[in-house]
């Protein structure tokens, strides 16, 4: 059977990054001071973000993997190293250990929330372990303190890629308060973006300064280049003073999403831990073997129904530039069942009630089995955020 609409509908995106006549304003701003490379605001920038996140030191580069690549460096990570990180992650993460010339180990994470954990990590610590990168998957905060104390004795230092997690929280304080490193990006898929752009936050006076000069390009060391430019620490500056907001928007949408699609057979949606509160950069289900469709035809369905939805992550370990680049022996179960099974849903500032309520109503239909035929143009249909659409 086919349900036919009389209505048209527009297109719904994945993700789209929150900016406005703020962030233009300061942008022109900059322009006029005749100033665009690394100056005074990516100072501001700095120590308004280091602050806002509980951090001693903060040092603005130009992305969020130059950010890893430099906490690396002053971790003391050196070529034939071991560093051990999760495979589920953007592969980003474990390029900055590629191109330092360290060796990727990949640990397995917990099916909860995509992260890897004290006991995946355990699994997966090698004698030449120099570092261990963390990842605050989708923007669920990670359970960092039982790595800390697996790791810290064993004089392993643990970066968190909390790429994903500004305004998540960990044990009521922001993610990454609580790591030795940090790296964070700013890029447009990002809570708060400058575009391109990244951070290093640290509680180290030495890393720190370390850091920036590896950052500057250094004199006594090869160094990087790797700077933010005025016109990016401007735009930062406006995002941070409405973080807040952003993220409470957010986590309003995703109450909605949980709340509509709880009762769906074969569908598991991404919550909370006990221990944080995510952003939900990225809100994800996990499309059990129950539900009515495999995940590949559940995204085909979104896909003609005009909504843009991800597949989730693809796990490091299966991309052909680290097929055979795996030096631990852990097992990655769980990275590849969520791999396979994952899809994530439309999260942005300017989702409409009326599109998450066309999202959810597509999916239930197609746990229903019942395809329906759309055509372009505007929906005005919808529910309020907090409860559940019905088909």
């Amino acid at each position: 059977m086919t349900i036919s609409e009389d209505h048209t509908v527009s297109h719904i995106g994945v993700m789209r990054p929150w900016l406005g006549p703020e962030e233009a304003d300061a942008v022109v701003q900059v322009l006029a001071s005749g100033r665009m490379a690394q100056g005074p605001r990516v100072g501001q920038f700095e120590e308004a973000f280091g602050s806002a996140q509980q951090a001693s030191y903060a040092v603005a580069v130009a992305s969020g993997t130059a950010a890893l690549l430099l906490a690396l460096r002053v971790a003391g990570v050196e070529p034939q190293d071991d560093v051990v990180l999760p495979s589920f992650s953007s592969v980003a993460t474990a390029n900055a250990v590629s191109h330092l010339g360290a060796r990727t180990v990949f640990a397995d994470v917990e099916a909860g929330t995509g992260n890897v954990s004290g006991r995946t990590i355990e699994a997966a610590l090698t004698p030449a372990t120099r570092a261990v990168i963390v990842v605050d998957q989708g923007g669920l905060p990670v359970d960092l303190e039982p790595i800390r104390d697996l790791c810290d004795p064993l004089g392993v230092t643990v970066i968190e890629d909390a790429a994903c997690g500004v305004g998540s929280t960990y044990l009521g304080r922001p993610v990454g308060a609580g790591a030795e490193l940090t790296a964070w990006s700013f890029d447009s898929c990002e809570v708060l973006t400058t575009g391109e752009g990244g951070m290093l936050t640290t509680g180290s006076d030495a890393w720190a300064s370390r850091a920036r000069e590896l950052r500057d390009g250094a004199a006594s060391e090869p160094g990087f280049e790797y700077r933010m430019t005025e016109l990016q620490a401007a735009i930062g500056l406006v995002q941070l003073g409405r973080l807040q907001e952003a993220v409470a928007h957010r986590r309003e949408i995703v109450a909605s999403y949980q709340l509509a699609l709880a009762r769906i057979e074969g569908l598991r949606p991404v919550r909370d831990p006990s221990y944080g509160t995510s952003n939900f950069q990225s809100f994800w289900l996990e499309v059990l073997p129950s539900f009515a469709l495999p995940r590949t035809e559940l995204l085909e369905r979104l896909a003609r129904d005009g909504i843009s939805a991800g597949a989730g992550i693809l796990a490091a370990h299966r991309q052909p530039e680290y097929r055979g680049r795996d030096y631990g022996t852990a097992d990655l179960s769980v990275t590849e069942r969520l791999t396979d099974r994952t899809v994530v849903l439309p999260v942005y500032h300017q989702l409409t009630p009326g599109e998450q309520s066309r999202v959810c109503r597509s999916v239930r239909l197609a746990a229903a089995g019942i395809p329906v035929t759309v055509r372009r143009g505007k929906w005005n249909g919808g529910f309020r955020r907090g409860e559940a659409a019905s088909a």
